[in-house]
């Protein structure tokens, strides 16, 4: 009889993308966040609190540094690009291998895309679970979140989400899944 051994029976993690996006798709502008939303920030920490984090340099580049209780991940076509705090990856299937690692080490049933618009298009096809939140705002910018296709997508929880003190707009919440066949 084999010794079991407990890291193979673990689940894989799940990919899954963590969006605000106005109610016309804008997710940034001139490199930052159109709109403060204190109250989606908590919830943004809440999903991606012991999580691996992959992003974009944009992405990286638009963060205070990095973000405590995640190992950050990002994603360049700078060979040399150096960031304080982080992995830094040239390759997505490279930094993904590593973010499973991390997930596998951490005990974490979660890999978190935190953006960009180029890293949230090339990695959809293969994302498990988009975490949305809809601001409820038209806003001009220049990175704008992907479509989700109806028929690929089931919508599983959904709060309405009042603007509070230190919030420019309500939004909504939303957790899409990914339908399989």
């Amino acid at each position: 009889m084999q010794a079991c051994n407990p890291r193979s029976m673990t689940k894989r993690p799940i990919l899954a993308a963590i969006v605000a996006r106005s109610q016309n798709g804008v997710i940034g502008r001139d490199g930052d966040l159109p709109w403060r939303l204190s109250s989606d920030l908590k919830h943004f920490k809440r999903l991606t609190l012991g999580t691996p984090c992959v992003m974009g340099r944009k992405t990286w580049e638009s963060l205070p540094g990095a973000l405590p209780g995640r190992p950050m991940l990002v994603l360049t076509r700078q060979e040399n690009y150096k960031a304080k705090g982080a992995e830094v990856f040239t390759s997505i299937p490279d930094m993904i291998g590593r973010a499973h690692e991390l997930a596998g080490e951490m005990g974490a049933d979660q890999i978190s895309i935190i953006g960009g618009a180029q890293l949230y298009k090339r990695l959809l096809p293969i994302t498990d679970r988009v975490y949305e939140t809809e601001v409820q705002a038209t806003v001009e910018g220049d990175a704008v979140f992907p479509s989700l296709a109806s028929e690929e997508w089931s919508l599983s929880d959904e709060k309405q989400q009042a603007a509070g003190p230190r919030d420019d707009f309500p939004f909504i919440t939303r957790q899409w899944d990914r339908v399989r066949g």
